[in-house]
């Protein structure tokens, strides 16, 4: 406490910055906050990508109507920060706050086992990154508990970016020669994993990988960029530049690491209120597939009265949209309204390209349409000579799911999670390739004019 000395030299306190007086004072970069009561005690934490901004937000004009604060904003006498380096690094130190505080009007955490973790299997010749509700006790890495799954979903996808780790349940084994002759998934050809699964990467590398990935996450990103850069300068004299290029792309992705990805924008919509699993375990036992999917592509056809069209295609990945995998096709060889020649079309361009490149089939392509499209779709993978995966289609009016071959066709209920995560991958595809084709159609009618 500071002391106001008078005139007539008698001591007279003064009062303490208001919580928005000192939130006034804090910096603009990223970091948490810590609301406290009269007593000291802390009882709400916060991240913030702007850490004044977001902190001053709580005493705007607003704030009184805001049902999530209202009961509690009063309660609080002082405020506090602590910054961090970027955005995932201030989830991971909010998550390790909320767990050993435990702020009253924080989403309680009396039962950590309900909420996620983010777990490394360092036992493991490879490890794996995963995340996981029924976290292990040995041989694990273990971050969290976190409050918001789509956040650490978003934190995973930038970080694997950058390490490439992989996140797949196969128990690899260098001893095991079937590795050898085993076809890496969609996430090696996109260099989102570097293909422990094939040996593409040695045990070694592999583990340097992950333990960079653990750097990161326990807050020692600058001291990881200065070994990097040490190591970069040493390959450089050695003239092995093409290391020296790998860490430079390395080193510049993770000192723009809150750059990359916004973990509001990046975690992904969710159109039913159950985990996405259970959708992928439903169209296993709907589809009779071996195993749950990982990966489901969705495709569209646009167009009006047959000008400008135009398909999409989508990408789902473990249930949520993998934007990266998103694709847009202009028709090229169809005039005139003929969606099932369109959709021949496409899905000849796609899987051609594919085969072609020697690359992975997604487990199930969704068409979106009846009979008619489902059958033009399995004449292209006719007239290419190859195997389909797993085709479908799904109507929409009754939303019945047709199968080749089949006369009949599958209805589920329509609270069934197979069902709803068709939906989505359905009508993110038809939203795609509107929006494509209005970009096509804007444009024409521009130069016309």
């Amino acid at each position: 406490m500071t002391i106001t000395v008078m005139a007539d030299e008698t001591p007279i306190p003064s009062l303490p910055p208001s919580p928005l007086e000192k939130v006034r004072t804090f910096p603009t970069g990223t970091g948490i906050y810590l609301m406290k009561d009269a007593e000291g005690k802390v009882v709400y934490i916060g991240k913030a990508k702007n850490l004044r901004s977001r902190a001053a937000s709580y005493w705007n004009k607003d704030a009184p109507n805001d049902t999530r604060i209202r009961d509690w904003i009063g309660l609080v006498f002082d405020v506090d920060y602590i910054e961090t380096e970027d955005e995932i690094a201030s989830m991971l130190v909010e998550a390790r706050m909320i767990k050993d505080l435990r702020p009253q009007f924080n989403k309680s955490l009396k039962d950590d086992k309900t909420f996620p973790y983010l777990q490394i299997r360092t036992r493991e010749e490879f490890p794996r990154v995963e995340i996981t509700r029924s976290p292990r006790r040995r041989g694990v890495r273990l971050y969290g508990p976190f409050t918001h799954t789509g956040q650490l979903r978003a934190a995973v996808y930038v970080l694997q970016r950058i390490f490439q780790f992989r996140t797949c349940t196969l128990d690899i084994a260098s001893d095991d020669k079937r590795w050898k002759w085993f076809r890496p998934c969609l996430l090696h050809s996109i260099r989102r994993c570097t293909g422990p699964c094939n040996f593409r990467v040695s045990r070694d590398d592999y583990r340097r990988q992950v333990k960079k990935l653990i750097f990161v996450l326990e807050g020692k990103k600058s001291k990881l960029i200065a070994r990097m850069e040490k190591e970069m300068r040493l390959a450089s004299e050695a003239l092995n530049f093409e290391k020296a290029r790998r860490l430079r792309d390395e080193i510049t992705a993770l000192q723009n690491l809150d750059l990359r990805g916004d973990l509001d924008r990046d975690a992904q919509p969710e159109v039913f209120p159950i985990d996405p699993k259970k959708g992928l375990n439903g169209l296993q036992q709907v589809l009779g597939l071996e195993k749950p999917p990982r990966t489901i592509e969705g495709m569209d056809i646009a167009h009006i009265s047959g000008t400008d069209t135009v398909a999409s295609l989508v990408s789902f990945l473990d249930g949520l949209p993998f934007k990266p995998g998103y694709r847009r096709f202009k028709i090229k060889t169809v005039e005139g309204v003929d969606d099932f020649a369109s959709m021949r079309e496409v899905v000849s361009r796609r899987f051609r390209r594919l085969r072609d490149e020697d690359e992975v089939f997604p487990d199930i392509l969704v068409i979106d349409g009846g009979k008619g499209q489902l059958n033009a779709a399995m004449a292209a993978f006719k007239s290419l000579g190859i195997d389909p995966p797993c085709v479908i289609s799904l109507a929409k009016q009754e939303e019945e799911i047709f199968r080749p071959g089949d006369s009949e066709s599958i209805q589920l209920s329509r609270r069934s999670a197979a069902l709803r995560l068709l939906q989505y991958v359905r009508d993110e595809a038809h939203r795609f390739a509107q929006h494509y084709h209005h970009m096509l159609r804007r444009k024409r009618l521009t130069d016309d004019l």
